[in-house]
């Protein structure tokens, strides 16, 4: 399966909505983004694609009925409690900051991730 990759612009404008505040940050991911809270992934960009994680039923539903908005994941295989932003956002942080916002606070209410242990 091949990665989509985003173009600068996609990483600009991804940033861009990715609040600098302490406990987050972007890490680049497959040739992509990611954006994490206390380690755990809540954005991504897939491509020219921004996904948002969303933990309750209800915060799904509600951007699903937004037109435009769908799965987000590489392929065939969407990732679990992810959405994509609909594409006409792209303009109108407006619109793609508040779900991003609802993102970070659901996904910051979950423990924070341990790392890995290396292996020797």
């Amino acid at each position: 399966m091949k990665m989509p990759k985003p173009s600068e612009e996609d990483k600009q404008f991804f940033r861009s909505l990715i609040p600098d505040v302490p406990g987050v940050e972007v890490k680049p991911m497959f040739g992509n983004l990611g954006a994490f809270v206390n380690g755990n992934m809540f954005a991504g960009l897939l491509g020219p694609k921004v996904g948002v994680r969303l933990l309750t039923e209800q915060a799904r539903d509600e951007l699903a009925s937004s037109d435009g908005a769908g799965p987000f994941g590489p392929g065939e295989k969407p990732m679990r409690e992810y959405l994509a932003l609909p594409d006409r956002w792209r303009g109108t942080p407006d619109r793609a900051t508040p779900w991003v916002e609802r993102a970070i606070a659901e996904i910051a209410a979950l423990p924070p991730k341990q790392p890995k242990s290396r292996k020797k």
